[in-house]
């Protein structure tokens, strides 16, 4: 465990944590003023592993965008979040590839793979949180019930072993078997 400050933690304070010398090598992310850190397992890498390798192909058939793991979001007017997407999709149309910034905008995509001690009730949260503030499409992929989720801004759906994630409008031609996923193991 590790001593957060009292929320609601504002940006300023929350990089003031992360960089303390004790921090170094640890994954936090700040949601709703919460500092929260990220646990991944060897499963969780694993699928990200995973959506990095089959979304990394399918950028080298169709260069429209590229797929960043681990990417810090940190939005400009927004003082109480800074996350880290497990995965992210960002498309290039009009956008500028900065090699030492986070992201200022949210990614086209994310996906958020589900780790024991993560909650699906604060994963959904965070899955409306980047589409009201831009992205179009949530995959969360629910390590313990061998389920994924899709959000859109219009829709959610809940989808079993034997559905495939596709990338519909954003992401033409992409589609992942959700037992592909579950395969891995």
């Amino acid at each position: 465990m590790f001593d957060a400050p009292t929320k609601p933690v504002t940006a300023g304070a929350f990089i003031a944590f992360i960089t303390q010398p004790e921090k170094e090598g640890r994954r936090f992310e700040l949601i709703d003023g919460e500092i929260v850190e990220k646990r991944p397992t060897q499963l969780h890498a694993l699928i990200a592993t995973l959506f990095i390798f089959r979304l990394s192909l399918y950028f080298q058939n169709n260069p429209i965008g590229w797929v960043f793991t681990e990417l810090r979001i940190k939005l400009p007017d927004d003082n109480l979040n800074d996350t880290i997407p497990d995965v992210s999709v960002v498309l290039k149309e009009g956008r500028e590839f900065d090699p030492n910034e986070p992201l200022t905008f949210m990614p086209d995509s994310a996906i958020e793979i589900k780790s024991p001690t993560d909650s699906l009730i604060k994963m959904r949260k965070k899955a409306n949180y980047y589409l009201e503030n831009g992205s179009k499409i949530v995959w969360l992929v629910d390590t313990q019930r061998q389920k994924d989720e899709v959000y859109t801004v219009d829709d959610t759906e809940i989808l079993g072993r034997n559905d495939a994630l596709e990338g519909g409008d954003l992401l033409p031609d992409f589609k992942l078997s959700v037992s592909e996923l579950w395969a891995q193991r």
